[in-house]
């Protein structure tokens, strides 16, 4: 991750100089750039980086900055470093941007004082948006984040529900929901099962990426028809969009549009396997004798969906000129019946 160093003084620059050694920077420094505008530096730096690291007082970072804070979940990480470089100051997104860790990391390079002001940080509990992303989990709703994490600075009982049961309960939360005043709770679906039982306490979704398309088409398939009876399919079977980690399908539609928009409407990657790849497991379903002659096996959608190591949620789904296979990865395969 390359990091935007703005830098106001001489001593600043000399500062950066050490940062560079460990880490990819790009250096805005009145002493170095022609016509230097702090403004016009922070707002590059605030567009087109992850993190951004000023060495300067607080205020001249804050009065920077301010203009071009967009949202908790979109802004890089901003960290401060006094002239003298004795503080290393978390200033913006200290969770999802990584300031927080970056901190950290610069503290123990500089040998200077980390100054971390997050309050869940503080009191040695896990922040829900700090697990959300050391785990990959998409946030439903930061409105929500934010009220579980006041519940837990305010020392209430916070339960935690993983509906794979693949992830320890973070620090600071309880796995037992009884007199629970928040609820932290894991799931790819729409709606989680047994979340009918908490409606009287404020609760956080964390969306685990793990389902997977194997998608089959006719050429020159409409994209928008595509999309959107996909999106149904997975309201059908309760899956959220936001679930979504691959579309896959076989290499002869590789460069299909419809397909390609898909996998950019969802966010996600696009695996894409071969004839032979496909061959060493279409014969596990039923597949169709005209694909066979055309394309040389005789299904697409679930040896896709099989082959990213997903086990399959549904058979092949046939609708209107495209097939869907629904898969979910994590657990172990177990095929369709015939």
């Amino acid at each position: 991750m390359k990091i935007a160093v703005i830098s106001v003084t001489t001593a600043g620059d000399k500062i950066s100089d050490k940062i560079k050694k460990h880490f990819p920077i790009d250096l805005y420094s009145k002493n170095n750039m022609e016509g230097f505008k702090l403004k016009d530096a922070a707002e590059t730096a605030m567009s087109n980086y992850k993190a951004v690291v000023f060495i300067s007082s607080t205020g001249i970072a804050v009065r920077a900055i301010a203009s071009f804070i967009k949202s908790k979940d979109k802004d890089p990480a901003v960290v401060v470093i006094d002239s003298s470089c004795k503080f290393i100051i978390s200033l913006l997104s200290g969770h999802l941007g990584g300031a927080n860790e970056l901190t950290c990391k610069l503290a123990s390079i500089l040998k200077a004082v980390p100054v971390i002001t997050t309050a869940t940080d503080n009191i040695g509990v896990k922040a829900p948006d700090v697990f959300a992303k050391e785990n990959g989990l998409i946030i439903n709703d930061l409105k929500d984040a934010k009220y579980i994490a006041a519940l837990l600075v305010e020392g209430k009982k916070v339960g935690f529900i993983d509906e794979d049961k693949l992830l320890d309960a973070p620090k600071g939360y309880s796995i037992n929901s009884d007199d629970i005043q928040g609820l932290l709770y894991v799931t790819n679906k729409c709606k989680a099962f047994g979340k009918e039982n908490f409606r009287d306490i404020k609760t956080l979704k964390l969306i685990r990426k793990n389902i997977v398309l194997g998608v089959g088409c006719r050429k020159n398939f409409d994209s928008k028809q595509m999309i959107e009876t996909v999106k149904k399919l997975l309201l059908d079977y309760n899956i959220d969009e936001r679930a979504v980690k691959y579309i896959s399908t076989v290499e002869i539609k590789a460069k299909e549009e419809a397909i390609l928009k898909l996998a950019e409407y969802f966010k996600c990657d696009l695996k894409i396997y071969s004839i032979e790849d496909i061959k060493k497991v279409h014969h596990n379903y039923k597949g169709s004798d005209f694909v066979e002659k055309t394309i040389g096996v005789r299904a697409v959608c679930e040896p896709c969906t099989e082959l990213t190591g997903a086990s399959l949620i549904t058979n092949k789904i046939k609708a209107n000129g495209m097939t869907l296979c629904i898969g979910e990865v994590h657990k172990k395969i177990v095929h369709c019946k015939l």
